[in-house]
């Protein structure tokens, strides 16, 4: 039974209503909506943008993409366009510093201000054909059980009933279509606060998560002489904030804090985050999906935010696709929802435990100092660096046990014929890939359109050892693995691909 509309009542239309029909709605053109849309238009997929925004953000925002995000936009040739991007090893946990560093081609932290990645993310989905209009506010969301209609209003103030099969909320920690909707968004208010400002013309010392008597500082000035400024003062609770602090409100913290006046400085963009903490009950509401923060609350600390919500959008892209197109299996596009759910669920559980470290007062020194000893040992550095880089993912998958099943396909340099290539370079198509490892791959009925069929060698030694062939989902998650008697890849191809 289709879902009863919700609205918002519309302004009084200035110009001559009009319908647009596409395959699939995606509301918010940040990162994750432009990625996602990307991913739908690379498979054929008639997919239209919906954004508040009139153009461009020009805001510095997240600049922190994790080792698994990288790993995904070289899978669709999109690094050479992020520039030379700075690496760093280093990141924390809480505060704590953590060396990221794990094998693969991208370990540790790569510095991309946000507004470069929607550049590079918008002009790649609109050269395959993404359809972006901005200057919309979005009014109802109707699900009729046979396709969705949404009604906005241009930027012209004309309406606009969009009609597609599907509709994907990526609009952020606000969403409207999550209110629109009613969906289910239980979870934890805030408690604490960190105020943040990006700040011209200040000469201060650099601070990497300092702890002085009154709170927690963090100062670290750019190559353009612009300082991002975040402080938290311990004991101070969350404030309920309609909008943006005041610089003057930061600039007050901050001299409480660390004894130093920024006042004189010029500020480019002022903001807050807390520690509010929820989770939707469910991603996928029919013919409604969610991804990115629209599905998820959670403090942004060491960029989890961002890189989980791009993430959401690489797994629902292809799933998505495939729907819409009649090849997926019945229960694919669920998937998404079981798949990310879980994941979201571990993550927003890290972040948690991350929040009440960093901004806890004297009273959490004792239990950072234990973990401090804990992340010495490799072990432990090593569970954490892959909690937070996003490379220790591991889907439940179905079919026989295997070391690789589940997993990303690890990083290996693979020799097809004359050429050498990484998995990356393999996955570009956006189309699944049955690959073979020890000669051709066993024979079964792979459907030629959905799964590239590639035989290559790997270097002796590498993570891919102990298996004659893979089958690697369009996100790079390995579905089967096994020897040459193919025992379970029928399954792993019907339940992924479907039927040829």
């Amino acid at each position: 039974m289709a879902a009863a509309p919700h609205r918002n009542p519309p302004p009084a239309p200035t110009g001559p209503a009009r319908t647009v029909d596409t395959q699939v709605i995606v509301v918010g053109a940040g990162p994750v909506g432009l990625l996602l849309a990307g991913e739908l238009a690379l498979r054929g997929i008639q997919v239209t943008l919906v954004e508040r925004r009139h153009g461009p953000t020009t805001q510095s925002r997240a600049s922190t993409l994790h080792a698994r995000t990288m790993e995904l936009l070289d899978s669709r040739g999109l690094l050479a366009d992020l520039g030379s991007p700075p690496r760093e090893p280093r990141g924390h946990f809480g505060g704590i510093p953590l060396d990221l560093t794990l094998p693969g081609p991208y370990p540790g932290q790569w510095k991309v201000p946000q507004a470069k990645t929607e550049s590079v993310l918008e002009e790649w989905a609109l050269g395959l054909g993404a359809d972006l209009r901005c200057g919309h506010t979005l009014h109802a969301v109707d699900d009729r059980g046979s396709h969705v209609e949404a009604a906005a209003t241009d930027r012209h103030g004309a309406l606009v009933t969009l009609r597609a099969g599907h509709l994907v909320a990526c609009d952020g920690q606000d969403s409207t279509v999550r209110a629109l909707t009613g969906a289910a968004f239980p979870g934890v208010p805030a408690v604490r606060e960190l105020l943040r400002a990006d700040v011209e013309g200040i000469d201060i010392p650099n601070r990497r998560f300092e702890r002085l008597p009154g709170g927690l500082a963090v100062a670290a000035r750019n190559p353009a002489g612009v300082t991002r400024v975040m402080v938290h003062e311990f004991g101070a609770a969350a404030r309920a904030r309609t909008d943006d602090p005041h610089f003057d409100e930061v600039a007050a913290a901050w001299k409480r804090v660390t004894g130093e006046d920024i006042t004189g400085g010029t500020p480019l963009w002022v903001n807050h985050f807390d520690d509010e903490n929820r989770l939707l009950t469910r991603y996928r509401h029919g013919r409604v999906l969610f991804a990115g923060d629209a599905a998820h609350r959670q403090m942004p600390i060491g960029g989890q935010a961002l890189n989980l919500g791009l993430q959401d959008a690489y797994n629902l892209g292809w799933k998505l696709a495939a729907t819409v197109d009649g090849a997926a299996p019945a229960a694919l596009l669920d998937s998404y929802d079981t798949e990310r759910a879980a994941v979201g669920a571990a993550v927003l559980g890290n972040i948690r435990a991350q929040a009440l470290l960093l901004l806890g007062g004297p009273e959490a020194e004792p239990l950072r100092t234990v973990l401090a000893e804990l992340v010495a040992g490799e072990e432990a550095r090593a569970r954490l660096a892959g909690m937070i880089s996003g490379l220790d993912v591991r889907y439940d998958v179905g079919g026989p046990a295997h070391p690789l099943r589940g997993a990303r396909l690890p990083y290996a340099r693979l020799r097809t014929g004359d050429i050498v290539c990484t998995p990356a370079d393999l996955l570009r198509s956006g189309r699944g890939l049955l690959l073979g490892l020890d000669g051709p791959p066993p024979r079964v009925g792979v459907p030629a359109d959905r799964v590239d069929t590639v035989t290559a060698q790997a270097a002796p030694g590498s993570p891919l050892d102990g298996a004659s062939a893979v089958l690697v989902r369009p996100d790079g998650h390995v579905a089967w693995a096994g020897g040459r008697d193919g025992d379970g890849l029928a399954e792993a191809v019907a339940r992924w691909f479907g039927s040829p």
